[in-house]
């Protein structure tokens, strides 16, 4: 069902105020939390349109579409800035925000980083300046955020270098600052902006493990210019997306015994050698104690069918999306008499439902800015057949971790 606006001024007295989204592991443009089940993003008319012709067979590989909603920054009377959504009356029942969760403590302390008075750059004063030569990440993790969130996050620059502790993965405020930033330069507050609203398609997972898959071996869409063109086939050339069709984006993946999120960015995907992303995918089963072997099978599953739908879709190219394996990262329950976890006691049962102690995953196709298929408004080329390069980059996966599989 499509969420309309509402362009009601008195509703943005009582409209959901958007909190960042905590598990945000790749991108740059900047996801929020609406509810405990949505999340949103600015909209982008052409991935709009692809969620609305979304093919059947595709939709249980991609996140619920549920409408869009307008966004706009609103200025409280200490001066602290928020992002505010006007949802329709009707739906604003089930739309509440816990005021107990690590995001609202995040968010408190943006808002009280960000209540400068007066300025025409109202967030200059907490943009993290960096240069050249380093990452958005490795200059946030110099900021001064400290928060008691349940789970922490370890953070690998991409040299590898732990960083010190962090209750969130810093991705994700990272692409939030700059998106803040940017609205509040070249906007001005009442400026209305149209977000999506999609599933959250971790909300079921106690700890979600994430690893964010950049697919196929063209990243550039087909209008985008000269300079941007050379730009992503060299990062393309120069990872393993041309050789693989597939490179790390982000991830995140639970440490049982140190009870936070080891998290990597992409610069550290980029600089991976085919060896070095085979560690990285053994790196993301792995818990801190121990190999998580039930989980091969259904992701190598999923990823097969997932295949399948991919083979039969003609003149559809991917071009920069992504795609998510997750996977919870908690406690696994006691061991049985027999000495096996249950989700070692019956793998042909494990997917992604959050049923019992099942073993829960789940594929997901993300970012559909540069996706073309015939009948997209703004084709420029209109493609024969299944999308090649999606489908090298997922063989490979399939054979990577099948090969892993093996080594165990």
């Amino acid at each position: 069902m499509v969420v309309q606006d509402s362009t009601d001024a008195g509703d943005a007295r009582v409209g959901v105020r958007l909190e960042p989204f905590l598990h945000q592991v790749g991108g740059h443009l900047s996801v929020m939390k609406y509810d405990e089940h949505t999340v949103c993003k600015p909209l982008i008319f052409q991935e709009q349109r692809f969620y609305e012709s979304l093919p059947l067979a595709m939709k249980r590989f991609t996140p619920q579409y549920k409408g869009t909603i307008t966004v706009h920054l609103q200025r409280d009377s200490r001066g602290h800035l928020s992002l505010v959504a006007t949802p329709l009356k009707e739906n604003r029942g089930p739309f509440k925000v816990s005021t107990e969760s690590a995001a609202v403590a995040l968010w408190q302390t943006l808002q009280q980083t960000t209540g400068g008075t007066g300025g025409a750059h109202p967030l200059a004063q907490w943009q993290l300046a960096h240069s050249l030569e380093e990452s958005p990440t490795t200059s946030l993790l110099r900021s001064d955020f400290h928060l008691n969130a349940p789970v922490s996050s370890l953070v690998e620059d991409a040299k590898g270098n732990q960083a010190e502790r962090r209750s969130f993965n810093p991705w994700g405020l990272q692409c939030h600052q700059a998106h803040l930033t940017r609205l509040c330069t070249e906007y001005p507050e009442n400026q209305r902006h149209r977000f999506l609203l999609l599933e959250n398609v971790v909300s079921r997972y106690k700890h979600p493990c994430i690893l964010d898959l950049k697919m196929g071996t063209r990243q550039h869409g087909d209008d985008a210019s000269e300079e941007k063109k050379a730009r992503h086939m060299r990062k393309c050339a120069q990872s393993t997306s041309a050789c693989l069709g597939v490179r790390i984006c982000g991830m995140q993946v639970y440490q049982v015994d140190k009870k936070h999120f080891l998290c990597k960015d992409k610069y550290y995907g980029r600089k991976l050698s085919i060896e070095g992303f085979r560690q990285a995918l053994h790196q993301f089963l792995h818990d801190g104690t121990r190999f998580r072997t039930e989980l091969l099978e259904p992701i190598q599953r999923q990823l097969q069918a997932l295949l399948s739908v991919i083979r039969s879709q003609s003149s559809y190219r991917f071009y920069s999306s992504s795609l998510l394996i997750i996977y919870d990262g908690q406690e696994l329950p006691e061991r049985t008499p027999g000495g096996l976890h249950p989700q070692e006691e019956a793998p042909q049962t494990a997917h992604s439902s959050s049923s019992g102690s099942l073993t829960k995953v789940d594929i997901r196709m993300i970012d559909f800015a540069h996706t073309t298929y015939k009948g997209s408004w703004n084709e420029h080329t209109t493609y024969d057949g299944p999308d090649p390069g999606y489908i090298f980059g997922l063989e490979n996966l399939i054979q990577i971790l099948q090969d892993i599989q093996e080594g165990e």
